[in-house]
């Protein structure tokens, strides 16, 4: 059992909030990104810097693979910023891919690998990979999230699984709410249909919660899994039955919190963290927050302070 003091990790989507940025929208946050890559780049890591993280996981735009390579040159030269800053690459989202069952395979497999050689040369280790949504539950023809289409969704995993590893890079599956990896008998069947050995786990606790469950009681049927988590609290569970479409994760924010002002018992959550010997990381995030250095100073000293007891 590990007793390390952990790092804190961040997931960049954390800092996307316009009022954070003095913009009036998201789009706006990537005109920026577009035209001047380095004034985002300055401003997260200074962010993230002051608010105690030392661990980043890049995401989708404005700050993604590509600004990266636009304000730094590349992987390498990433790499020596954060080492310079005494920070270093975690993970990154990969959204390159395709969940369609028509989908080139080869062609996954060349851009999973081609990301988890950008990961690797960077500095990072996880590539964090989000199973296909949900549509929503009165479509037509209805979209049913049963075994053939779950032993499609992890025919796929496997190989970008198959592929990151190649590069000395693991993919984790992440929970997000709505998506066909959300309840805990989504979690469940998906873990049991991939082979541990190239497909890991990435629980969300927030997202586990939004979608009903208890984060410890899902995750500890599948300890050995995990490989990278996201901590994030919530008020509670979001409904199930709503539409779901481009605007489906703009609504997840109003239930998303800060570690420790919601509903999730972390107390349970840190003893299995300690359980299972993962107690080198606790990435913390919160979706576009306006006062994102505030609210993950406050996670971070909570987890610190509070689970002390439970949580090295």
């Amino acid at each position: 059992m590990s007793t390390t003091r952990p790092k804190f990790g961040v997931d960049l989507i954390t800092f996307y909030n316009p009022s954070f940025w003095g913009l009036p929208d998201e789009a706006a946050i990537q005109e920026l990104s577009d035209r001047d890559p380095d004034a985002i780049w300055r401003k997260i890591l200074d962010s993230a810097a002051a608010a105690g993280i030392t661990s980043l996981e890049v995401t989708f735009g404005p700050a993604n693979v590509d600004s990266i390579r636009r304000a730094f040159g590349g992987a390498k030269e990433f790499k020596k910023e954060l080492d310079g800053r005494g920070m270093e690459l975690k993970s990154a989202f990969y959204l390159e891919g395709s969940w369609d069952p028509a989908a080139d395979r080869g062609a996954i497999a060349d851009s999973a690998a081609a990301y988890a050689r950008f990961i690797k040369e960077a500095g990072g280790d996880v590539l964090v990979a989000s199973p296909p949504m949900r549509t929503t539950w009165n479509a037509q023809p209805p979209q049913f999230n049963d075994f053939d289409f779950l032993k499609n969704v992890a025919d796929i995993a496997h190989v970008v699984g198959h592929a990151s590893l190649q590069e000395g890079v693991t993919t984790a599956l992440h929970t997000e709410a709505h998506s066909s990896f959300c309840t805990a008998r989504d979690v469940d069947l998906l873990m049991a249909l991939t082979d541990p050995l190239f497909v890991s786990l990435c629980p969300d606790t927030g997202h586990l919660a939004l979608s009903g469950g208890e984060p410890t009681h899902i995750v500890s049927r599948h300890r050995e899994r995990v490989v990278i988590s996201h901590w994030k609290d919530a008020t509670g569970p979001a409904p199930l039955r709503v539409p779901i479409d481009e605007t489906i994760h703009d609504t997840h924010r109003e239930y998303f919190r800060r570690v420790g002002a919601g509903s999730i018992d972390w107390f349970s959550w840190g003893r299995l963290m300690r359980e299972i010997g993962f107690t080198e990381l606790a990435l913390l995030e919160l979706d576009a927050v306006a006062d994102p250095v505030t609210e993950i100073t406050a996670a971070r000293e909570f987890i610190e302070r509070s689970l002390a007891p439970v949580f090295p």
